[in-house]
């Protein structure tokens, strides 16, 4: 019996310590599972965008019918994995679920963080709350709603987090192997969205400045080797990834297609008045493009010239960068362009971080800055060195510039869609609560940890119903958004024989479910644009089915048809015709079917 009950002993002793170690991340995961469980009840989970579908499409082998890494946003180690992870089973949306497995194991990891440091059961509690109101009041959106920018802001921030909160006082090899999990999570959000990376980089760095301001004695070996290693194991792994990318790019059709991928791009999202403006169609002619090409540049649908390649792409590109820094010079010269430019985004820079138009995201970090100052104040009476007590006036100034700069960049480029401002946003605000943090992790201090806590969750709680309204009435509309390209799925299903292409403005307005069944084999139809056209699998995906070209394929190819929103373009193909007309051919475009009444199936027949 003595021996009995002293086994017991020892494995309650031993149940005991397994929970000390791992009861927080225990206790974070049953959150995070009742919180997924709660989500899957009332949402369906979406790609963001149709480029997400476009990536997926090409990682799951639904674009050429083999599963390829070279998807042209991630970097191809990623991109790569994920391919092989849809060979082994095209069934399960495997990049749908690895978004969805970021961006939730992003918020499990900043709140077993925050539990770790929680002594008492009530702060237990309220980092429960805090992670679950986060999750419904802020970031709803953005995970019902999935997109890889974001995803990889999530994975940022986490990693800034879980850096800036990493225990003081440990040796070199502890505080290396502590940090393998932030070093991962940079290298991973480096592959997944390298420019959003390298956009938030300069916070990443300010992240380990003030953690390295919190040492004790800051300017020591072991200290040198502590954040040397880290960072540098963090650049390595980012080179790494980019050699690996540029070998797996550097063959001559991919650096061809690079090449137009990039100027398509920069007029496409920076320049795009070029096209439609009408004041420019007298360059557009001095290179070589005729009335009939550059229509197909401003309805997108320039797959149908093979002559639209790289080197006009980038000539384009090139006009365009120069035209608009010709339009930012002032008659009072450049300097005072500039300058008159720079005031109007300061003003717009101000006006978005006080107005609702970024709400909750831009309260979130006002309000971080208030908490960090006040708090600064009250530990000037407690810490017992100058350094530590004015640590904060520095760094929340040299916050305050860097975020500055980042934004103004954003701004003066004219492009800042919410997926980039919020990811600046929410790597600003886990900057912030890594900073208040540090300065809590003490017991004496939990109470005012807990005030700070409170009063987030409560901004969370005030966002809460907007936010499940918002996400319910995006859902809807999603839903009904991708009836035509279900439709057109379907009916190209149907009709496996032939193979069709879409009409870009008239088809690309949809997102798609995340997890729902899909076989993943190839389609057979694919739009007259966008930015996987012209490329080295784009070329592949045509000779699949037999088609050389797009043109040669309308015109000789009797299966080889092209659809169209009757609605947006009213019937009218002269677009079409024109185009080949000024090859020389005549030809009729004959409405052969329609799918729903909406679109029209066409097909070119030479006169």
């Amino acid at each position: 019996m003595l021996v009995k009950g002293y086994q017991e002993g020892i494995n309650f002793m031993e149940i005991k310590k397994a929970w000390e170690r791992y009861g927080n991340c225990i206790i974070m995961l049953m959150t995070m599972t009742v919180n997924i469980i709660l989500l899957s009840f009332l949402f369906d989970f979406y790609y963001d965008m149709n480029d997400d579908v476009m990536m997926k499409d090409i990682m799951a082998g639904v674009y050429t019918g083999t599963p390829d890494g070279h998807n042209m946003q991630t970097l191809y180690i990623l991109g790569a994995f994920i391919s092989l992870l849809y060979r082994l089973c095209r069934s399960i949306p495997w990049y749908g679920l690895f978004l969805f497995l970021c961006q939730m194991g992003s918020l499990y990891l900043v709140g077993a963080r925050l539990l770790r440091y929680s002594k008492k059961w009530y702060t237990k509690a309220g980092c429960m709350i805090f992670a679950t109101v986060f999750l419904w009041g802020i970031a709803l959106s953005h995970i019902i709603a999935i997109q890889y920018t974001m995803t990889c802001a999530m994975l940022a921030s986490a990693a800034i987090f879980l850096f800036m909160t990493t225990q003081a006082d440990l040796s070199v090899k502890e505080f290396v192997l502590r940090n393998i999990p932030s070093i991962l999570l940079v290298i991973l959000a480096y592959q997944l969205r390298t420019e959003l990376l390298l956009l938030v980089f300069p916070l990443i760095c300010l992240a380990g400045l003030f953690r390295w301001a919190e040492e004790e004695k800051i300017f020591i070996k072991d200290n040198y080797l502590k954040y040397g290693i880290v960072i540098g194991t963090v650049l390595l792994g980012m080179l790494l990834s980019r050699l690996i990318d540029f070998a797996a790019y550097g063959s001559e059709d991919w650096k061809a297609f690079v090449s137009f991928f990039n100027s398509r791009t920069e007029v496409y999202d920076y320049h795009y008045d070029i096209l439609t403006s009408g004041e420019h169609r007298e360059y557009l002619a001095s290179i070589g493009l005729s009335d009939a090409q550059q229509e197909l540049l401003d309805n997108y649908n320039f797959g149908l010239s093979e002559d639209i390649d790289e080197k006009i792409m980038g000539k384009i590109a090139e006009y365009a960068a120069k035209d608009t820094a010709d339009r930012t010079i002032s008659d009072k010269g450049s300097i005072g362009g500039m300058f008159s430019r720079l005031r109007k985004m300061l003003r717009l820079y101000i006006y978005r971080l006080s107005h609702a138009e970024d709400a909750p995201y831009n309260i979130l970090v006002i309000v971080g800055y208030i908490c960090l100052f006040i708090l600064g104040i009250i530990n000037i009476f407690n810490d017992t060195t100058i350094k530590k007590r004015f640590s904060f006036i520095w760094e929340l100034a040299l916050l305050g510039v860097v975020r500055t700069a980042l934004w103004m960049f954003i701004l003066m480029q004219g492009r800042y869609p919410e997926r980039i401002t919020h990811s600046l946003y929410l790597a600003e605000f886990m900057v912030l609560m890594g900073m208040i943090c540090m300065r809590l992790l003490h017991d004496e201090q939990q109470k005012k940890a807990v005030a700070i806590l409170a009063l987030i969750g409560l901004i969370c709680v005030c966002y809460l119903p907007k936010s499940f309204k918002a996400g319910l009435s995006d859902m809807k509309a999603r839903e009904e958004a991708n009836r035509g390209e279900v439709a057109i799925a379907a009916y190209c299903k149907a009709h496996p024989e032939n193979f069709y292409f879409e009409d870009v403005y008239s088809t690309v307005g949809f997102s798609q479910k995340i997890f729902q069944n899909d076989d993943n084999l190839i389609a057979n139809y694919d739009i007259m644009g966008g930015w996987m056209c012209k490329s080295p699998l784009y070329r592949e995906k045509l000779s699949k089915f037999g088609i050389k070209t797009m043109e040669e394929g309308l015109l000789l190819e009797p299966f080889v048809y092209f659809i169209i929103d009757i609605e947006d373009w009213d019937g009218n193909t002269d677009w079409m015709r024109a185009y080949y007309l000024e090859k020389g051919i005549m030809v009729n475009i004959e409405q052969v079917d329609s799918i729903d009444a909406r679109f029209a199936i066409y097909q070119v027949v030479e006169e």
